[in-house]
């Protein structure tokens, strides 16, 4: 048997843009595995020179000088480690996502993405040119090849490799997380696994960038497709994996294998790390938000005051004439719990001073919805100019079954930077908030169990104007996330008044959701650059 020797995976939360510093981390991840691990091979993630997304900054003039100077400043600074690593290559006119090979000063092999995704989140077919031939290299006597995330999701790239001599399959990725992705990950790996008869190492980077964020969720798969190793989720870190060779000939690759968390607990994290990277990234001082003592928003305060410290998190009650008692208290308790900065601004003079100069124009009218904005709009300007004085991001805390339907205001609690609570669904708000009571009760459990309102007028409920949240998710899952038709939903069993209710508002709400503030992506299909319809369209039954 051959001796064992070890590589290792970096798991790198990179910025996008940020050359320099993404070199100097894939520079201190290449030392850590060498100098700590013993590791011979580092595996970076995709694009890692530039980070991903970089949509059309790789149109950018300067950016091919700046690419080359920082891969030249990488292969020079490290060695006695082989370092493989993902960024665009412009070559003759023409781009390519590409990965090099470097070892000590030399660009041994290099490797060109052969399928581009155009679908979702990504938008690769605008930019770059697909490659069309494998990369097999020589790392300790074991012939290595490389793919680049999309090209283990269909059989040739992976079936190139192994007619091309591969012994093992290197992936490098940064694949968005989404709910239930993981699996998915994982069953397509061991499809190729089976097809190849080859052991594959499985790479992805992690942090938030603007509406995807990575969760990392590295592992290593046996030639019988079974799991060697696993990384923790959300975790910037460097894996240090074995490899070896077998009396049979064969390359096992093993490491440690951390258990998966449960879906709740994983999506809190991805909604944490999405907000975080947000926040620091935009060079915010912290995060601010309206505290109503409802649901949404005791979310949106634990998420921001985990993801940033509770120093650089404010709350800011903002009752009206039709605010209750307990919301008050709610608010209060809430952030207390956290605790975060929290002051109270009653609306009641700002809404008295809009009705006043709107009287004259509104004679012979009655209160309806207009009145009711104009409450949330006081809000919202009240939040903003506390955004501009002092500098912090403002959180919306609507969610998806909000902005799917337009239950929000527009220049009301939609106004803000980023919403981390725009692509979870109204029940998934529940469960995330009962979740977040196992790490610490921050959220009174009557909040749990009231009934939500949004409090504009007197008595309201959010369902004297939508379905119940559970028939309402359901319907927005499946016409949303799944696209389908309004004859395939009343096929299911759905009250055809509900349907046709809630499919209008989808429709009728684009023009609102084109205004609001991205949020993280974590399911299938999110409203933004992944759900791109128009505004002004006839739908029919579709």
């Amino acid at each position: 048997m051959q001796a064992e020797t070890r590589w290792a995976l970096a798991q790198l939360n990179l910025w996008v843009g940020d050359v320099a510093g993404n070199v100097d981390k894939i520079i201190q991840a290449a030392v850590e595995a060498r100098d700590r691990h013993g590791a011979r091979l580092l595996l970076c993630p995709e694009l890692a020179l530039l980070g991903y997304p970089p949509d059309d900054l790789l149109l950018r003039r300067g950016l091919p000088g700046l690419i080359a100077e920082g891969l030249q400043r990488l292969q020079d600074s490290v060695t006695g480690i082989t370092v493989v690593v993902g960024g665009p290559e412009y070559h003759e006119g023409r781009l390519f996502n590409a990965a090099w090979v470097l070892r000590d000063g030399r660009r041994v092999a290099g490797y060109r993405k052969q399928h581009l995704p155009n679908y979702g989140v990504f938008d690769e077919r605008r930019h770059f040119a697909s490659g069309d031939r494998p990369c097999v290299f020589e790392q300790d006597g074991i012939r290595v090849a490389l793919t680049i995330c999309e090209d283990i999701w269909v059989p040739d790239a992976c079936a190139q490799a192994r007619d091309a001599g591969a012994e093992v399959i290197l992936a490098l990725n940064a694949s968005p997380f989404e709910q239930g992705k993981a699996q998915d990950r994982l069953k397509v790996a061991q499809q190729r696994v089976s097809e190849t008869g080859l052991p594959l190492i499985y790479l992805n980077a992690v942090g938030g960038q603007d509406e995807v964020v990575f969760d990392g969720n590295a592992f290593a798969l046996s030639a019988a497709g079974q799991v060697t190793a696993q990384a923790r989720p959300f975790t910037e870190e460097v894996v240090a994996l074995s490899v070896r060779r077998t009396l049979q000939g064969d390359v096992e690759c093993s490491g440690e294998t951390h258990p998966a968390p449960e879906a709740d607990a994983l999506l809190y994290s991805a909604l944490v790390q999405a907000t975080r990277d947000y926040v620091n990234r935009n060079g915010f001082p912290g995060a601010l938000l309206g505290m109503s003592g409802g649901i949404d928003s005791a979310l949106v305060a634990a998420i921001a005051t985990d993801a940033l410290g509770a120093s650089r998190v404010w709350g800011v009650s903002m009752p009206s004439r039709y605010t209750l008692d307990m919301s008050n208290d709610d608010a209060r308790i809430e952030a207390e719990a956290l605790g975060i900065r929290y002051d109270r601004i009653a609306i009641e003079p700002a809404f008295e001073a809009f009705n006043d100069l709107l009287a004259p124009f509104f004679v012979d009218t009655v209160p309806d919805v207009t009145e009711e904005n104009l409450q949330s709009r006081s809000r919202g300007a009240l939040l903003m100019a506390l955004s501009n004085k002092f500098g912090h991001v403002v959180l919306p805390t609507g969610n998806k079954s909000e902005m799917a339907v337009g239950y929000a205001t527009l220049y009301g609690d939609m106004c803000g930077g980023f919403a981390p609570l725009k692509d979870v669904y109204k029940q998934q708000v529940y469960a995330l908030a009962r979740y977040r009571n196992t790490l610490g009760l921050v959220i009174p459990e009557r909040v749990l169990t009231r009934a939500p309102s949004a409090e504009l007028r007197a008595d309201q409920r959010d369902d004297d104007s939508l379905p119940p949240y559970d028939v309402l998710d359901a319907i927005l899952q499946r016409y949303v996330e799944s696209q389908r038709s309004i004859p395939d939903l009343l096929a299911e069993g759905f009250d055809e008044a509900d349907v046709r209710r809630v499919v209008s508002l989808v429709r009728r709400s684009e023009y609102k959701r084109r205004q609001s503030a991205p949020g993280p992506k974590v399911t299938r299909r999110a409203f933004g650059r992944e759900r791109r319809y128009p505004i002004t369209a006839l739908y029919g039954d579709i």
